[in-house]
């Protein structure tokens, strides 16, 4: 279990959503002082995690990985927020997933030790910097290039990468499987680490499962040639099909290790995960909760229907789906206003469709796709049940 090194949070003017005309403010004192979300340090739009809700979500992953028997390597590109990810490691987390070699580096100078790197890396300074750390880093190969571009620059451990057509990275055949993985076993400078997959386009669940079942095939066919050493890992699972890959491969030797990789659990979502999370379908091993909620002040009820809240693109994910209106507050107080419906964003601007708002309304939102809304967002206020303000998360690109 890696031990990370979590720079204490400070903020300051330059903190959006914090108010601090002057000084700056660590997470530490808000800790101790759990001021509330609506008590004058805060402005509107603020992102806010809710605590309960992550911690909760973070001992249903483990709890989940630990009952099927799973390595648990979250795909940290979802939060970069060293708290959180430290949070999954001290519940059990086997290691933590990226997305590029930079992010790659932020993890190392925070002291992890096990990184997958879920692309192929062709960048020879990139490589070079992964051939010399001493750390335990894994990237992945779907070329005779990505094997030779690796194999130059040094030591290096490398998964073989499966996909499927429409796909993203991922040899499309188990030919080229082979090939590839080959290409890395008679690479003096590479170790094979085993066959990565990521199943989390697909659409359906015979198409999840067809695809799975492809891999399972594959890993079978490099064992019979020689290829798949007792060990070997096998990584997959985003965040909407983990189910079926743990039906699936469950066809796996029993000496070869699952990475599962699924990475916006941790914080879940109002919208595209609350609709495809596996925990609908198989409802007794969960559930996830939502975690992160905007609040948003209306700014103009300009005409009868409409309603204009401060909120927009630089502050709400929008990429797979609108956020959701939760909760309305008039006067410090939870109220009643009817229903509310997003129509639209515009950079700073939110279109709501909605008859009983006031102007200075304050609204509490759900997002959906979680990935985009940490990269808006430098340092979140961490929250209780009663919206006031326990830590800081801060966050890196």
């Amino acid at each position: 279990m890696t031990a990370m090194e979590v720079p204490e949070p400070r903020v300051d003017w330059r903190s959006k959503g914090f108010f601090l005309p002057a000084g700056e403010r660590s997470a530490s004192d808000y800790a101790r002082e759990k001021p509330s979300l609506f008590g004058g340090g805060f402005t509107w739009p603020v992102l806010t995690l809710r605590q309960s809700a992550a911690e909760a979500n973070i001992a249903t992953m483990a709890a989940y990985c630990a009952r099927h028997d799973l390595d648990f390597a979250p795909h940290a590109k979802t939060t970069m927020a060293p708290g959180l990810l430290a949070a999954q490691f001290a519940a059990g987390a086997w290691g933590m997933t990226v997305a590029t070699p930079s992010q790659a580096l932020v993890l190392r100078r925070l002291g992890v030790q096990r990184i997958q790197i879920a692309n192929e890396v062709l960048d020879a300074t990139a490589l070079r910097w992964l051939a010399e750390e001493s750390a335990e880093i894994y990237i992945q190969a779907d070329s005779l290039a990505g094997v030779e571009a690796a194999a130059r620059a040094g030591r290096i451990r490398v998964f073989a990468e499966l996909g499927h057509p429409g796909g993203r990275t991922g040899v499309r055949t188990l030919d080229e499987l082979e090939e590839v993985a080959r290409a890395i076993t008679e690479a003096e400078s590479l170790e094979f680490a085993g066959v990565t997959a990521y199943e989390g386009q697909l659409p359906t669940e015979p198409e999840v499962d067809a695809f799975l079942d492809q891999l399972v095939a594959g890993v079978s066919r490099l064992r019979a040639a020689g290829l798949m050493p007792p060990g070997a890992r096998v990584s997959a699972g985003g965040s909407a099909w983990f189910d079926r890959v743990v039906a699936r491969l469950a066809a796996l030797p029993r000496d070869l290790r699952l990475i599962l990789r699924s990475g916006a659990s941790v914080t879940h979502d109002d919208g595209f995960y609350a609709e495809r999370t596996p925990f609908r379908r198989v409802p007794d091993e969960g559930p996830l909760t939502a975690a992160l909620e905007i609040w948003a002040q209306v700014l103009s009820v300009p005409e009868k229907g409409l309603a204009i809240a401060g909120m927009g693109k630089r502050d709400a994910p929008f990429d797979e789906g609108l956020p959701v209106a939760w909760e309305v507050r008039r006067d410090g107080a939870k109220t009643d206003t009817g229903p509310i419906a997003v129509t639209k964003l515009n950079d700073h601007h939110t279109y709501l469709a909605a008859d009983g708002l006031q102007p200075g309304d304050l609204i509490r939102f759900g997002i959906s796709h979680p990935c985009t809304a940490f990269d808006k967002w430098r340092h979140i206020p961490v929250v209780d049940d009663d919206h006031r303000v326990v830590d800081v998360l801060q966050t890196y690109l």
